[in-house]
């Protein structure tokens, strides 16, 4: 099996968790894992969370976006402003070779308001090219730092 991790992080918490799937997928196959580059990010949380609720993109820097060649493709974003970050955003409207794939979204988020929302708008964008299947999962910030909490997440949705 050949995996695909692309996620985007701003604090560190997704790419811990984009770390530990790493570590659980690579016992089944091959893994690739890319972290989202904008450059185009402000320093300012607050600003990064009014272009998330308003769907904006970002220009993000020598990204793949054809996953034609994976079998399944992991997709991870913090929560912000009830969606997935501008990177996130752009990698979304971009990526393709999508058709008869497993595609498994992972969010972190704070508060949890959202998280599902965030799923879903994932979920709606990616749809139109033929996914076979969704499977998601959601890691609080509080529990980033939990391996064993990590790795039981994944065991029940992988």
């Amino acid at each position: 099996m050949r995996s695909a991790i692309i996620y985007y992080s701003y604090s560190g918490n997704t790419r811990k968790v984009a770390q530990e799937l790493k570590k659980y997928l690579e016992k089944q196959g091959s893994v690739e894992l890319a972290e989202l580059k904008p450059l185009d990010e402000s320093d300012n949380f607050f600003v990064q969370s009014k272009r998330a609720l308003f769907g904006k993109e970002a220009i993000i820097e020598n990204t793949q976006f054809d996953l034609t060649g994976f079998d399944v493709i992991c997709l991870g974003t913090p929560v912000w402003a009830f969606g997935p970050s501008p990177a996130m955003n752009t990698f979304l409207k971009k990526c393709f070779g999508l058709k008869n794939k497993t595609v498994v979204i992972f969010t972190t988020y704070g508060s949890g308001t959202g998280n599902n929302k965030c799923i879903r708008k994932i979920q709606k964008t990616l749809q139109p090219q033929g996914v076979k299947q969704f499977r998601s999962f959601s890691v609080q910030q509080s529990k980033v730092k939990d391996n064993n909490f990590i790795l039981n997440i994944l065991a029940k949705v992988l």
